[in-house]
């Protein structure tokens, strides 16, 4: 049976890269974190698959940041991981946004990917 800290440490193994490809403004590395036909919703209409995924970071403004801290998790199936996650975007000229997110992890043959992302502003 698996523990929350092996719940967390499938989360980091793609969340880590993630976040090292938002900071370097690198959209398509942030898109590989992602399955082909990930589900995404970030602030704007949703996309599904890699190259919209791509699309949606590669508008985001130069210097942008995300560091991210783990709420809660859970384990679906064997090969899945919810995740959700308080994450603060930052910015070079703006207040830094706080969001909740919602992932879902799936292990693939090419490692941990991201098969649903769905991102939320309360308040």
């Amino acid at each position: 049976m698996s523990t929350t800290a092996d719940h967390e440490q499938a989360l980091r193994s793609i969340l880590d890269e993630w976040k090292a490809a938002v900071d370097a403004h690198a959209p398509e590395r942030v898109a590989a974190c992602f399955t082909e036909d990930a589900i995404f919703q970030g602030l704007h209409p949703y996309t599904v698959g890699r190259p919209g995924i791509a699309a949606y970071y590669d508008s985001q403004p130069l210097g942008m940041t995300a560091d991210y801290r783990i709420l809660e998790t859970r384990q679906p199936a064997d090969d899945l991981v919810l995740g959700y996650l308080s994450v603060d975007f930052a910015f070079t000229d703006r207040p830094t946004l706080t969001v909740n997110l919602s992932v879902l992890v799936e292990r693939t043959p090419q490692g941990r990917l991201i098969g649903h992302y769905q991102v939320s502003r309360l308040g």
